[in-house]
This record gives structure tokens, sequence and C-alpha cells, in this order.
């Protein structure tokens, strides 16, 4: 740029000899001083200083130089050349007073809109050219005026004041970044910040009360819910109880019925035990009886019946008179007759002989 800016257009002196050559001395003489002064006098005309954050854009006779300088101290051509810092940092523009009106009719002021953008250094040259220095009126002042108008014209008061008035941001955010980005691409919307419109007073107080009675119907619906809630858990509790309750019902019933099919099992071990050994027992006696059987079948010899005779005759007590009482006692006769007239069966069994 320097290099450029010091090929400034000199007019030569003519060479020594051709007519014209002193007046070109003067002149050159009188532009060196004349430069010199201006260098003096107006030391910021000829230097002057880029501030971090910015490029330095310059025109020349009013046309835009396709040169774009860093921050730091540069040179330029006083009076002829102008320059202007460009921001390329992000940068908050302030759109202030925006009448707009909503669908039903009501008028409504947005005291402040904020838009937090940015110009990218390499788009710099095109946006200046088609859109000057003041770019940020086109596309970002006059657009957001443009925008909040149409928005408002759409939507109801409700709508704007409170319904959708959290998506006004990124609403306003989508529409400049959408034209800057078709018509000015080097222009970026980083965000959009709306603070609530101004309404008129009667409105606004209406508003207050719906809010105020909104909230008391909240109050109550929170209220309700708590209601609920608390029968809910009173609910919850009972049931539980109950379920505790029959949990312990069940528990002590089976314990119950355990104990009752133990003591069963227990009485059908006794009684089992009791058949078993009264079973032991009738056997035991049966078996005593049948071979007692069995020995006096054995017994049964007139030897041992004679001798039972005899025994039983002498353990008799009774008193007998007669001439024949000796006889009937030591007559061995007796027994003999009575052992002939005696049968046996065919078992065995002795029977009586009866005399038809």
């Amino acid at each position: 740029m320097d290099a450029q800016q010091r090929r400034t257009e000199i007019p030569r002196a003519p060479p020594a000899g051709e007519p014209g050559g002193d007046v070109s001395s003067i002149l050159l003489a009188f532009g060196v001083f004349a430069a010199i002064a201006a260098l003096v006098m107006f030391p910021s005309s000829l230097v002057h200083q880029v501030p971090e954050g910015h490029v330095g854009a310059y025109w020349r006779g009013g046309a835009l130089l396709n040169i774009i300088t860093e921050p730091g101290f540069h040179l330029k051509l006083p009076f002829i050349t102008n320059y202007e810092p460009v921001q390329v940092t992000l940068q908050t523009d302030q759109v202030k007073d925006i009448p707009c009106g909503t669908k039903g009719g009501v008028m409504i002021t947005f005291e402040k809109i904020e838009v937090v953008n940015r110009l990218r250094k390499d788009f710099v040259f095109d946006t200046l050219l088609n859109y000057g220095v003041n770019y940020d009126n086109t596309w970002i002042y006059d657009k957001i005026h443009h925008e909040i108008n149409q928005f408002c014209s759409s939507h109801s008061l409700q709508q704007v004041y409170i319904d959708i008035f959290d998506q006004i941001d990124e609403r306003m955010k989508d529409a400049l970044q959408a034209d800057c980005t078709r018509y000015a691409p080097g222009i970026e919307i980083i965000s959009v910040r709306v603070t609530k419109p101004k309404i008129p007073e009667s409105v606004r107080r209406n508003f207050e009360q719906m809010e105020e009675e909104r909230t008391k119907v909240l109050i109550a619906i929170e209220k309700q819910r708590v209601a609920e809630k608390e029968a809910e858990t009173k609910k919850i509790m009972a049931i539980s109880e109950a379920e505790k309750n029959a949990n312990v019902s069940k528990i002590l019933m089976q314990q119950k019925l355990t104990e009752k099919d133990s003591s069963r099992r227990e009485a059908d071990i006794e009684n089992q035990m009791y058949l078993d050994r009264q079973k032991s027992l009738a056997d035991a006696d049966y078996y005593r009886v049948l071979r007692e059987a069995e020995a006096n079948k054995l017994k049964l010899t007139p030897e041992f019946l004679e001798l039972k005779f005899i025994d039983a005759i002498a353990r008799n007590t009774k008193m007998f008179f007669g001439d024949k009482v000796p006889n009937m006692v030591l007559d061995q006769r007796l027994l003999g007759n009575f052992l002939n007239h005696s049968t046996k069966d065919k078992d065995g069994n002795l029977e009586m002989a009866t005399d038809t």
C-alpha cells in the first residue's frame, strides 16, 4: 500500500533547453514546499493509525481503493486519499424506539433491540463497495424495523407480549441472517436481544389483572395437586398397611396351619405307634394262647387227667356222708370208668360219652 501511495503522479520537469522548463521546475519546487508545509502543519493528514479490531479502508477521489490495512501506523496522500477505520470484531448495534402495530390494531413500542454482529475481514471491500461504511443502517437498523413490523402485524398483542415473546429473538436473528447471507455475506449476525415492548397503560393493567387471576388459578391448581398427592399418599399408606396386616395374618394362619399339621402328624405317629404296640401285644397274646392250647393238647393224657381229677377231689371242701365215700376217693375204678366213657373227637379234643 505504501509503495502504491508513494507512486504519486508528480509532473516531470522538461529537459533543459525545452520551452516551459523553468516553469515546471518552479511548480515542482512549489509542490514539494506545499507537501512539506502540510506535513509540518497537518501531520495527521499524512500519517494515520488503524486501531486494534479494525481495518483501514481508503477512498481516492470518491472511489474505494482495493486496499485494506491492518492495525498500526500507515501513510496516505493528504487531501487526496480519505481513510476510514472499519470494525471487524464483535459489535453491538442498538436499535431504539421501534413502533409497530399488532394484528388487533394496538400500537406498541420496542424501546431497545440489540443486534450483536460482525463484519468478516475478507468481505470488507465487497461490503463497503456495495453498501458503504454505514452498511449496518441498511442490513441492521432498517431491517430490524421492517422485521419487527412484519412480526407484529401477523400476531396478536397476547402473542407478542406474552405467548411467543421468548421466540422473537431467534426469529429476528434468523430473518436478519437470511437476508445478509443472500445479499451481504460478509455480515454475520451473532444474536439478537429484544426488550419487553411498551404497551398502553390500560392494556397493561388488564394484563396485570389477568396475570393475577392466572396466578390465583395456578395457586388453586397447586393446592388441588397437593391435596390429591396427600390423598394419594394416604391411600398408598392405607393400602400398604392393609397389605402388611394381610401378610401378617397370612403368616400367622400359615403358622397355625403348620402347627396343626405338625400336631396331626404327631398324633398320627402316636396312633400308629399305639396300633403297632397293640397289634404286637395282640399278636403276642395270640401266640401265647396258641402255644398254651398246643401245650394243653399235649397235656391231655390219661395220667394228667387223673392227676387233675384227684387234685380237684382233694381240694373239694364239701362233706359227703355214706358208706361209699372212701370208695369214691380211693377206688381207682371210678376214674377209670370216667375215662372209658370219654371219647376223642376227630380233632383230638375230648368229648363226654352219653348214654342213649
